[in-house]
């Protein structure tokens, strides 16, 4: 979908209803697992991720407990309002803001700054409500879309044409977080409501690796390195992941093309999944997440916390210094 097309809200993936009442309420409850009411995004319910969800708690446990140790200690931190939704404590932003000291704001005219926050993959067109906001510009993160700015600002493609491309390429849907991708052979038929992309080859030893780069306002601030089998590429569990510091992963030209990626794409705040071709040394941006979750499970605790302290400065920082004019 291009920039100049509008998704109607009935259409899976647009925004939709804000999420009442309490954690639960956000999910749909069925035999074998669970769906996500704002994406429609189905989860198998086992023992790995009650075993994930257990390690996310207690993670949890003490962004919270130093949440509560900043509000009897400190003065108020910055307000943000959130429309249409409010972060639930899983999604990296409610845990930048505990860590930092920041808080809901209870009303619009209370707040610091605004945040575009919805949970779907098209969004409709809304006037801030605050001179400092912030992805208000972030309304597709299709996959088409992505790939067609990231061509635009790198200048070589990620997306193909299935029917005349031949050999691996990548099948997927267009929606936010629903990780269904495949393995085709092409030439291929297109199939409607399906995105086809370049098969990026990753491997480092017997494993892939997947760059989660956390960016706020533009410019990534931590990478996550996320290791497993070729076979399952595209499964939401990692065998390994670790910290590592942008400058480490990344040239500074490389740099320079994901702020200006995220610039164009309207980000401020949010994940990019990049990876890296090994044998032509060049990165694709492949997803972009305007409500990304994590920290990452697999990580160690410590690396988490870093993680989080490195994100909450970032936020500070952001919420400083940036302004409505500065909006694309």
């Amino acid at each position: 979908m291009s920039e100049l097309q509008t998704p109607s809200p009935l259409l899976p993936g647009a925004s939709s209803l804000s999420p009442k009442g309490g954690w639960f309420s956000d999910f749909q409850f069925h035999p074998g697992g669970l769906t996500v009411h704002k994406t429609g995004t189905k989860i198998r319910l086992d023992a790995t991720l009650i075993g994930e969800c257990l390690n996310w708690f207690g993670y949890h446990v003490i962004v919270r407990a130093r949440s509560w140790w900043l509000m009897a200690t400190r003065a108020p931190g910055p307000a943000i309002w959130f429309v249409p939704d409010k972060p639930r404590p899983w999604y990296l932003i409610w845990a930048a803001m505990a860590w930092s000291g920041c808080r809901m704001a209870r009303a619009p005219e209370a707040a610091d700054a605004c945040f575009r926050f919805e949970d779907a993959t098209w969004g409709l067109r809304a006037a801030p409500t605050h001179e400092r906001a912030f992805n208000f510009g972030c309304l597709d993160v299709s996959k088409s879309h992505v790939a067609a700015v990231f061509e635009a600002v790198f200048g070589y493609p990620l997306a193909i044409d299935p029917e005349t491309f031949v050999g691996p390429a990548v099948e997927k849907g267009e929606l936010n977080g629903v990780h269904d991708g495949r393995v085709i052979t092409c030439p291929h038929p297109r199939t409607p409501g399906k995105t086809y992309q370049k098969l990026v080859d990753t491997a480092v030893g017997p494993y892939i690796h997947d760059l989660r780069t956390p960016c706020v306002g533009g410019k990534p601030v931590v990478v996550w390195i996320k290791r497993k089998p070729a076979e399952n590429r595209f499964s939401i569990h990692n065998l390994a992941v670790t910290r590592a510091a942008p400058e480490d992963i990344y040239s500074p030209e490389e740099l320079e093309l994901i702020a200006r990626f995220a610039a164009r794409m309207g980000l401020d705040w949010g994940g990019l999944d990049i990876l890296r071709d090994q044998p032509s040394g060049r990165i694709y941006i492949v997803d972009v997440n305007k409500t990304d979750v994590g920290p990452v499970i697999a990580l160690s605790l410590a690396d988490k916390l870093r993680s989080t302290q490195a994100l909450s400065l970032a936020l500070l920082e952001l919420l400083k210094g940036k302004t409505r004019k500065a909006l694309r």
